[in-house]
């Protein structure tokens, strides 16, 4: 049976598509979210890429900010569970998830069955969170995807004290024009995003093992500056950017078994 799991954020679609729960077939990320035809630009490479029809697939389950807007899917479920079941079976192990999307930051708490006790979100503001990022790069003139290189050139992190965006952008232009390295910078940037969300970890009580998971993840100074703030090791998988879309294949796969024994 093939089931698909759509995560549509603020900026992004992931999509997976798993056979019989198990096996990953394809998956996709597409740099367009809720409101745009993002959605249906993953939904057409997953299917191309593994040669098969919209009605070959078993059940369908939509997660993310734009998934009662995604009118394809069987079922929605909430981010929140998506990431944890996606993280749970990746890494069974882990006990925290660090989840930072482009707009907001989630710490979620889980027990060994890999469910969900507990979670902090920060989605009020748009520091700590890959928007920071995106606005920070553009100001030091660097692809988002070249701060993980320039954070590991710094002697030192310079701190970034402001804790809004707009008030963090005129601090950064300062230090530029007084002379501060990028690379100073860039590991400041990625010290600031560590620090905010290390403190919604803190509130909800770190166990072990810690996970990143979201697009903020693949960022490798993020990553370090986490491990540093928490003093723990972070778990990361190449997949960190789909385990909504994967943790959302997986709950569909759940229902459409029990939709088939429904059915005898």
């Amino acid at each position: 049976m093939y089931t698909l799991g759509i995560d549509i954020g603020s900026t992004t679609s992931k999509c997976v598509l798993l056979e019989n729960g198990e096996k990953l077939l394809a998956s996709s990320v597409v740099a367009a979210g809720t409101g745009t035809n993002g959605p249906e630009e993953a939904l057409a490479e997953v299917l191309g890429a593994a040669r098969i029809d919209m009605d070959e697939i078993g059940c369908t389950i939509a997660t993310g900010y734009g998934r009662k807007l995604f009118l394809k899917a069987d079922e929605e479920i909430s981010e929140l569970s998506c990431h944890a079941r996606g993280v749970h079976h990746i890494f069974p192990e882990v006990r925290t998830i660090i989840d930072i999307g482009g707009q907001d930051a989630k710490v979620l708490a889980l027990n060994e069955a890999g469910r969900m006790t507990n979670f902090l979100m920060n989605d009020k503001c748009a520091a700590g969170t890959g928007r920071f990022l995106d606005v920070m790069a553009g100001i030091l003139r660097l692809d988002i995807n070249d701060l993980e290189v320039k954070a590991a050139e710094a002697a030192e992190a310079v701190r970034i004290s402001s804790t809004c965006t707009v008030f963090a952008e005129s601090e950064v232009i300062s230090q530029l024009a007084n002379g501060t390295g990028v690379a100073e910078l860039t590991a400041g940037i990625c010290q600031s995003v560590a620090v905010r969300t290390a403190a919604l970890a803190r509130r909800i009580g770190v166990r072990e093992r810690v996970c990143m998971s979201g697009g903020v993840a693949r960022n490798g100074g993020v990553r370090r500056a986490m491990e540093q703030e928490l003093g723990t090791n972070i778990l990361y998988s190449e997949q960190a950017q789909l385990m909504g879309a994967l943790g959302a294949a997986l709950y569909a796969y759940d229902r459409g078994l029990k939709l088939k024994a429904s059915q005898k």
